[in-house]
This record gives C-alpha cells, sequence and structure tokens, in this order.
C-alpha cells in the first residue's frame, strides 16, 4: 500500500462538504443497498472509490433517521468466513463482513444524489445476519 496514493487531502475537503448536508434521506430500509460515500481509510479499512469515495453498502440495522449499520460490498472476489458472496442485480456482489460499520445517512450518496441500488431478498438478508452472528461468536 503507497501512502503517496491514498488522497486523504481530497477525503477532507469532501467529508466536510457531505457533513454540512442537511437533506438526509427520508426512506431507506434494512435489507437495502445503496451508495456511501466511504471514504479514503486508514490501513486495511475498506476505502471508497473514485473521486467520491464511494461504495455499495447493505444496511444491515437502521438505528434512527441519522444512523444506521452497514457492510461494504465488492465486486472482488473473496473466499473465506470473513465474506459472503451473492448475486445482486443479477451481478456478484461479496458482503466485506469484517469491515461491519455504523454510517451516520450523510454519507449516502454517489457524489451527486442519493442513490439506492437495490434491495437484497429476505432469505439472503436472513443468511447474512446469520453469517456475521457466526463471525462475531
Amino acid at each position: 500500500m503507497n501512502l503517496f496514493k491514498k488522497s486523504f487531502k481530497n477525503w477532507i475537503i469532501l467529508k466536510k462538504r457531505l457533513h454540512l448536508l442537511s437533506n438526509r434521506p427520508k426512506g431507506y430500509k434494512e435489507g437495502e443497498v445503496w451508495w456511501a460515500s466511504l471514504g479514503c481509510n486508514i490501513g486495511y479499512e475498506e476505502d471508497g472509490k473514485n473521486t467520491f469515495f464511494t461504495r455499495p453498502v447493505l444496511i444491515l440495522k437502521k438505528f434512527n433517521r441519522e444512523l444506521f449499520l452497514a457492510i461494504p460490498l465488492s465486486t472482488t472476489k473473496r473466499r473465506g468466513k470473513y465474506y459472503f458472496p451473492f448475486e445482486l442485480n443479477h451481478k456478484v456482489s461479496v458482503a466485506l463482513l469484517s469491515q461491519l460499520r455504523v454510517l451516520d445517512t450523510s454519507r449516502l450518496t454517489n457524489g451527486r444524489a442519493r442513490a439506492k441500488i437495490g434491495k437484497v431478498d429476505n432469505k439472503l438478508f436472513l443468511e447474512i445476519k446469520n453469517k456475521i452472528y457466526e463471525m462475531i461468536n
């Protein structure tokens, strides 16, 4: 990992802008997949991609209008107990279970607008939740 390839400065500028946004999405639900601005992170924490530092996330638990528990997703095929591959919108996605984190709803953006990608079915959502429970225990 090359520290100089990471764009912390650009992330800080965008992070300030996201913090000042007051138009939070009103209708996000558990089991939905949204674009989220995850940022430029430290070490092996999952980064967002592109100039808006976005990545799809699965909303695992909605706490209130402002906070939710999310699992970042990837299209890179990975195996092991900390990964859960599944199909979403006819494409393979991998839930990065070890990267589970609380996010503020102001991060739900693709950089320009609020962007819901889709929803996992109830059976799959329960499988993912059970996999997280196994991982924690």
